[in-house]
């Protein structure tokens, strides 16, 4: 037995019985059956039981995508407000190309945002890189605020919502795990078209059949859905769920 659909549960509740059943994040195992851990929405996968959780703070992991701004620059690299307790440190030997200690503010200045990975987490401070494809300074487009928890919904299964949406308005998307989406288009009406999908994914984040209801509302715009599209997806979708 496992708790069906998208149900939201509280501290304590039984959401799965039978030692075939796995507890992961916000859940844990008594017994047999599997307790959630924290108030939130059911996720079952493969028999895989996790609770996702509705609001709270995003709390960095190694091999996050995430979105900052340079907010100091030091001898050896560059300090990035991501919106965490502490700052993320960008090291000068975690960047694509060779930068002169000189010339670091040639090559990333105040007040500009990046695309970083975390790549250690550690008591003072998170270590980030840039040094993979895809990563780097952004430049264009525009950047929108999210709840965090609802980051995997707007991913969805192996990237799946995004593509949905990269077919219907033709845009670029960047999803960080700390809340921060980065849309670019060929135009600003088709960054506004994904901005007003990405917000209806967040305000309906715990409904049921979530795809068909981003499929409707795509067509209500006017739009056109092609599931044919490939897009790559940055952020990892390791926190992706079903749709």
């Amino acid at each position: 037995m496992v708790t069906k659909g998208r149900q939201i549960v509280v501290p304590g509740e039984v959401i799965a019985t039978g030692n075939e059943f796995l507890p992961g994040d916000g859940a844990y195992r008594d017994g047999q059956e599997v307790v959630a851990g924290r108030y939130g929405i059911v996720d079952n996968y493969e028999k895989h039981v996790r609770v996702v959780p509705i609001s709270g703070a995003y709390y960095p992991r190694r091999g996050n995508t995430i979105i900052g701004t340079i907010v100091d620059i030091t001898f050896n690299g560059w300090l990035i407000d991501f919106g965490g307790a502490q700052n993320a440190f960008l090291p000068v030997a975690e960047v694509p190309r060779y930068i002169n200690r000189n010339e670091l503010r040639d090559f990333l200045d105040f007040g500009e945002t990046v695309i970083i990975k975390v790549w250690d987490v550690k008591p003072r401070g998170i270590d980030v890189s840039m040094k993979m494809r895809g990563f780097g300074k952004i430049e264009g487009g525009m950047i929108i605020p999210v709840n965090s928890n609802k980051v995997p919904r707007i991913i969805g299964k192996e990237g799946s919502m995004v593509k949905l949406i990269q077919g219907a308005a033709g845009c670029e998307i960047t999803v960080g795990q700390n809340g921060k989406v980065w849309i670019s288009g060929k135009n600003a009406d088709s960054e506004i078209a994904t901005k007003k999908i990405i917000e209806f994914i967040t305000d309906n984040s715990t409904v049921n059949g979530l795809t068909e209801k981003v499929e409707k509302f795509i067509k209500k715009m006017g739009l056109k859905i092609n599931k044919e599209d490939s897009v790559e997806i940055i952020a990892e979708n390791t926190d992706g769920e079903e749709q």
